[in-house]
């Protein structure tokens, strides 16, 4: 069965172009008058986002694992409700992407693929439309949190830094900013693009300032006393979101570790590079959408070939990996963790083993 659902994922991906078009093509027919006043350019935009859709279930199969496309299709049905699609439209799209695979893939396969879609059809019948805010009452930097979050909306990156300086200064951990302020802010403007109510270039903006602040607060991070680990730190190639793992390896700075951050979209030959020349024993992995993961994979498995002269664990992370707790063991890695502070623990964990 796993490797069905991997040859059905894998037939997926290769055929992307192929399903999209019939799968729109179907659905243009059959919704016409819908979808006429998006054209021609709601076209264009139909069959790219039928590819997200399938390269998403494509990704889910590889690792066999259907969660991660029902995860998916909940997200998009808050994603449609934001735009203001009618109710029908996201189960007539998962509809008409089970007709194209059964065009397209032998019995089997499709049956395995449309059991996928068919869980996310019974699930976002009762999976919201919008999910609850993450700047919540019970954060213990509650009124801080919404403070900042409401600065940066406000396009006022400077009183958004000497807010968060002011907290330090007043003797707040960095560890309480990050995880307390930093991170609920970051998931509630992505919460808040994906309903629709603020743009691109506003969450990216608000990104932005967020790092810049980070980079403000790091005198603090270096100054910490080292315990002689080495960790590098880095996304896989085409991951743009950074600032998870950006706070990974801050926490693990402030822990005592040599942190080597790589940043985003770092080719694995420099990863490689990089592990081998700072004998790294720890190297965190971060992957943010699932449709990344098979890259985790890649990745993992060329570290794994480089023979290394010394001991090493790989830690992985990332919305998918929280949404799948078993898929770590999957791409190869050593552990997971769920976010930073966890990361901290693991990878103390991890280093014992080492020993």
């Amino acid at each position: 069965m796993v490797e069905l659902s991997a040859q059905a994922g894998q037939m997926l991906a290769a055929r992307l172009t192929e399903l999209s078009q019939t799968a729109v093509d179907a659905q243009y027919e059959h919704q016409s008058a819908f979808w006429k006043p998006y054209d021609p350019e709601g076209y264009a935009k139909s069959i790219r986002d039928a590819g997200y859709h399938f390269s998403y279930l494509a990704e889910a199969l590889t690792a066999n694992d259907p969660s991660l496309f029902v995860d998916y299709a909940a997200w998009v049905k808050v994603l449609f409700a934001g735009l203001n699609f009618p109710d029908h439209i996201l189960p007539t799209t998962l509809h008409f992407m089970k007709q194209a695979i059964e065009k397209s893939l032998p019995l089997d396969l499709a049956a395995i693929a449309n059991g996928s879609i068919d869980l996310a059809l019974d699930h976002i019948v009762s999976s919201p439309e919008s999910p609850a805010s993450f700047i919540r009452p019970d954060n213990p930097f509650y009124e801080l949190t919404d403070c900042y979050l409401r600065t940066l909306l406000s396009s006022d990156r400077h009183a958004a830094s000497e807010l968060i300086l002011a907290s330090a200064a007043q003797g707040m951990s960095v560890m309480d900013i990050y995880l307390h302020v930093f991170q609920p802010a970051q998931l509630e403007i992505g919460r808040l693009w994906q309903t629709n109510q603020v743009s691109v270039a506003q969450e990216h903006y608000c990104t932005a300032v967020t790092q810049m602040i980070m980079s403000q607060l790091y005198p603090q991070i270096l100054a910490s006393e080292k315990n002689g680990q080495t960790v590098v730190a880095t996304s896989v190639s085409q991951e743009l979101h950074e600032i998870g793992i950006r706070m990974v390896a801050d926490f693990l700075e402030f822990s005592g570790w040599d942190a080597y951050y790589l940043g985003a979209n770092t080719p694995a030959r420099s990863v490689i590079r990089t592990i081998q020349e700072k004998r790294a024993g720890l190297i965190a992995i971060s992957a943010t959408i699932p449709v990344h993961v098979s890259k985790v994979t890649d990745l993992i498995a060329q570290i794994r070939s480089s023979s290394f002269a010394f001991p090493y664990k790989i830690l992985v992370g990332g919305y998918p990996f929280n949404v799948s707790p078993t898929l770590w063991r999957q791409v190869g890695a050593d552990a997971h963790a769920r976010d930073a502070r966890e990361a901290v623990l693991v990878a103390q964990q991890l280093m014992q083993e080492n020993l």
